[in-house]
């Protein structure tokens, strides 16, 4: 058996069926050729040692990076190859019925090997994806969370494809439907902002129920390109209408929002624009603000407030508790005033906003400055009420302030 199987031109047939492959290693055949051989000679199946001897190459080919396709074109171009060089097959005229049986004992011990090759190449591949998921989601932790390890995360960035060195900014998004680690909505996002060629620097996670994107921020053209491409593969948008009022609208992952912190470079720079991302989120949440884009830098203004609770209390319940005394309370007179300073202290922007006519809402700011003294026609005033405004949206007044 062994003298036949060493007249066969097994390197040949090797080294052919690895160029028909693309090329791979020859190494990656292991034993297949001689152990094929012998199993045609002798009329017998593989043993199993010999089947797992495949898994084993399966395995380390999976390991190596190489394409199961392109493993299994290996193993079949250098079946076929060496068929023909077969003892049988060349004898096939003398003895017809030889080449059937040597046909079927060859058709099984490919199958059977091949079999073990794509079982071993497979139990690697999820051996190796459980290990880069699991690689992954500590990294986005350690970055997101600021760790004191700057360096290592700055390490690891180059892996994912960041270079840190670069502003970037932190988007977070959240929806009526939370985002996991299988949801396509990650595919979807890398694909829209990355276009066909993939080449686009993009971190793409979740955490918590949310979908974390980390890119970077040359300017606010590039920030404004990535949240639009964003918002068309979650099917929302995020277009800024004051008349609308820019309202979500449900898309395939439901009701979306995107809190976007500042740009900022390096390790401890992405760990703060995320941070300022979800308080962007939880600040819109407790302003009621709907805007499918909440950009940390819009809410400056709300920071300062809050930074002095005391003090917009005092000026709110200074400025506003006339307003109590009106016919049917504050509420209406304050939300004229809301609506007035969000559509840029436009009249007739206001009443179509509430539905009323601009004299309904000339009375009303004219009622305001009755009961408070302030006009809303005078810079300084106006900027008062319009702070005061504000604060009363943070501390939810009259509702809190009238029951306290």
């Amino acid at each position: 058996m062994a003298t036949q199987r060493d007249a066969l031109p097994l390197d040949s047939v090797a080294a052919q069926s690895a160029s028909d492959a693309g090329g791979l290693d020859v190494a990656l055949l292991g034993s297949f050729l001689e152990v094929l051989a012998d199993a045609v000679d002798a009329g017998v199946p593989l043993s199993r040692p010999q089947l797992h001897e495949f898994r084993a190459q399966g395995d380390a080919a999976a390991r190596a990076g190489v394409a199961l396709r392109a493993l299994l074109d290996l193993y079949l171009s250098s079946a076929w190859r060496l068929w023909r060089e077969l003892p049988a097959v060349v004898a096939a005229a003398e003895d017809p019925a030889g080449v059937v049986t040597a046909g079927e004992v060859m058709l099984r011990a490919v199958d059977d090997a091949v079999a073990e090759l794509a079982e071993g190449f497979q139990l690697a591949r999820r051996t190796l994806v459980r290990a880069e998921v699991l690689a992954r989601r500590e990294f986005v932790d350690d970055l997101l969370s600021g760790t004191s390890d700057v360096a290592g995360v700055l390490g690891r960035a180059q892996t994912f494809g960041l270079d840190l060195s670069s502003p970037h900014v932190v988007a977070v998004v959240t929806s009526t439907k939370p985002f996991t680690d299988a949801s396509s909505a990650i595919t979807l996002v890398e694909r829209s902002v990355q276009g066909s060629k993939g080449d686009a620097e993009l971190l793409v996670a979740t955490k918590q129920d949310r979908l974390i994107l980390v890119f970077p921020a040359p300017d606010l053209v590039a920030v404004d390109h990535v949240l639009d491409r964003v918002g068309r593969a979650l099917g929302t948008s995020t277009s800024t209408s004051s008349e609308s009022g820019d309202l979500r609208r449900k898309g395939e992952y439901g009701r979306t929002q995107i809190g976007v912190g500042r740009p900022r470079s390096g390790a401890v720079g992405v760990a703060a624009s995320y941070r300022e991302a979800l308080d962007a989120l939880d600040l819109a949440a407790s302003l009621g603000f709907d805007a499918s884009v909440v950009d940390a830098r819009d809410l400056l203004v709300y920071r300062v407030l809050i930074s002095d609770r005391a003090a917009i209390a005092d000026l709110v319940d200074t400025l506003l508790t006339p307003l109590l005394s009106a016919r049917g309370g504050a509420g209406p007179l304050l939300e004229t005033l809301q609506v007035y300073f969000d559509t840029g202290a436009n009249t007739a922007s206001t009443a179509r906003r509430m539905h009323l006519s601009v004299r309904a809402v000339t009375y009303r700011l004219s009622r305001i400055k009755d009961l408070t003294g302030q006009n809303v026609g005078n810079p300084v005033e106006a900027f008062a009420l319009h702070t005061a405004v504000l604060g009363a949206k943070l501390l939810d007044w009259p509702e809190v302030g009238s029951s306290s």
